[in-house]
């Protein structure tokens, strides 16, 4: 029974050895011939192991989003809808007011008729919602304000939607391993994003604060492109009315593809589209970068549309066969063209735009636009050849370490020592190996974590050992001085490693990235010297006494 006990403690190990070999060493996907030549180890533990900032070189950008301005921009939007939504229903309104500064924001209507302020309020609560402001009607003016709880729950609102999008803008973007997280106190509004591997910072801050306000307007009919803005205006007499938009349409390059005669581009025009938009582009459900020639130029963006707005799509294309519809994005006008038929799901921007200007806009379009304005108040980029130097230095500190104790526990404890070398080695081995398996970052924090855990772990066998002479110094056989040696011992391993782990957890909760980073290699190396320091070394132990079983002397 007792050596049955011992083939099974013995295959767990070569089990678990084996899974974690595999694990460090070995690919990915389904091996191939020359995945375990030496070239072949080396990548595999390249691309397994994910390096972080400060050791793979990259970006870091610490960002505040401009949570006053996102109030400023709400108020002044719930004004301008409050007012539409009064004069659409004939009521009498004769303009609104906005106050958006020093912690206040407010909004007014004006009315020329006061009897009639519930009805111009009931109204305009149908198309905008001002659950959330504080409402009073004074005389001839309605006004709705911005309590300063709800002005907190509305910052915090923004500063979330900013963490989403900007998240799901750099994952598409492809970075292995990015952090992103709040940064200082939860009312300042700042956020810490780290990207490995990147070092072209202006195009990641491009993308990420890029606006993608788009929507499909109606042209006004008949249209008629015009040379300046001025004739434009004109058009519409002495002033623009609040339900129009003169908006330049330029067909030249966006910037990005260079044109070989840049004086031949055609020269903007200026188009009048009415307000408001058929869809906007939070009803865009996906969109991607298209060209039929091929090459980095002439690129498109297909987008297609959520159902909600497909049917409003569908059912005014349908209305308006023969009119004009314009791709509003931003500022400009992207594309004009005639509604030869109903039109339900998807859609098409041309502007001769590059592959890479096209792929970033069709991402910034598909994630939706940020809340608003964000700005960058640091910036740093970490060149790969210092992240080299301090996975060089982190690696020679780990070997000169590990050679050290080797060499002390070969010397101080003799054949004993043997045992603590392969326990120490297969520690090693294993956290990497968790490292990989939870996905985690090794920083240069997180290689001192890994040295803790090596130290730690020698701290094991040594109370373990030292327990053991006791135990032969007492006139206890060999077998007797293991049993205790390690039953005793393991109490004092116990309490060491939880106070330990604890504390690790609690860096884990409050710490930054890099921090993290040490708390989780510390934690894993000391979870898993449990099994090396005691299930694997005590196994060894086992198997010289089933050798031995009248063994008088042990190497210690």
């Amino acid at each position: 029974m007792k050596n049955n006990s011992l083939w099974i403690r013995t295959a767990v190990i070569v089990v678990i050895t084996l899974v974690g070999i595999y694990l460090v060493f070995g690919p990915r996907r389904v091996p191939v011939g020359n995945d375990f030549t030496w070239t072949g180890i080396k990548a595999n533990l390249a691309e397994n192991i994910n390096l972080g900032l400060d050791l793979k070189g990259g970006s870091r950008l610490v960002m505040r989003v401009k949570t006053d301005d996102y109030l400023k921009k709400l108020t002044e939007n719930n004004a301008q809808a409050a007012l539409l939504a009064a004069q659409d229903a004939k009521l009498p309104v004769s303009g609104n007011k906005v106050v958006a500064e020093n912690g206040t924001y407010s909004l007014s209507l004006e009315t020329t008729d006061p009897a009639q302020a519930q009805t111009i309020i009931d109204e305009v609560k149908k198309k905008v919602d001002f659950s959330s402001w504080t409402e009073e009607t004074n005389g001839n003016t309605i006004s709705w304000r911005l309590p300063s709880p709800t002005q907190t729950i509305f910052k915090e609102q923004a500063v979330v939607q900013a963490l989403t999008i900007i998240e799901s803008r750099i994952n598409e973007f492809g970075v292995k391993e990015p952090t992103l997280q709040r940064h200082g106190s939860p009312t300042s509004g700042r956020i810490l994003l780290q990207m490995p591997g990147v070092d072209d910072p202006e195009r990641v801050k491009k993308l990420i604060g890029a606006k993608s306000t788009l929507s499909i307007l109606k042209a006004v009919d008949p249209y008629q492109p015009y040379p300046t803005r001025e004739a434009a205006e004109r058009s519409l007499g002495a002033t623009v009315p609040s339900n129009r938009l003169v908006l330049p349409y330029n067909e030249k390059d966006d910037g990005t593809a260079q044109s070989k005669d840049a004086a031949a581009q055609t020269p903007p025009q200026w188009v009048v589209v009415e307000l408001p938009a058929v869809v906007e582009g939070s009803e865009m459900r996906d969109a991607s970068a298209y060209s039929q020639t091929g090459g980095d130029t002439n690129y498109e963006i297909n987008f297609s549309l959520k159902p909600d707005g497909a049917k409003k799509f569908g059912d005014f294309t349908t209305k308006n066969v023969g009119k004009y519809l314009a791709v509003r994005l931003n500022e400009e006008i992207k594309s004009v063209a005639s509604i030869n038929s109903p039109i339900f799901e998807s859609g098409r921007i041309t502007g001769r735009f590059s592959k890479t200007a096209a792929e970033d806009l069709a991402l910034t379009l598909k994630t939706g636009s940020l809340p608003t304005d964000i700005e960058y108040q640091e910036e740093r980029t970490v060149g790969p050849s210092l992240g080299a130097d301090s996975i060089r230095s982190g690696v020679a500190a780990s070997l000169a370490g590990m050679i050290f104790i080797v060499v002390f526990m070969l010397i101080y404890y003799r054949g004993s020592g043997i045992n603590a070398v392969i326990a120490l080695i297969l520690n090693l081995l294993l956290t990497l190996a968790a490292l990989i398996m939870v996905d985690s970052t090794l920083t240069l924090p997180g290689i001192a974590g890994l040295i803790l855990g090596i130290g730690m772990a020698v701290d094991s066998n040594v109370l373990i050992f030292e327990r053991m002479r006791e135990e032969l110094r007492a006139g206890h056989n060999v077998a007797a001085a293991v049993s205790t040696g390690f039953d005793k011992a393991f109490i004092t391993i116990i309490d060491t490693h939880v106070t330990t782990i604890i504390s690790a957890i609690i860096l884990y909760m409050y710490g930054s990235g890099p921090i993290r980073g040490f708390a989780v290699t510390l934690i894993l190396g000391l979870l898993i010297n449990l099994f090396s320091a005691v299930f694997v070394s005590r196994t060894i132990f086992m198997w010289l006494l089933e050798r031995n079983p009248e063994m008088k002397k042990l190497s210690i």
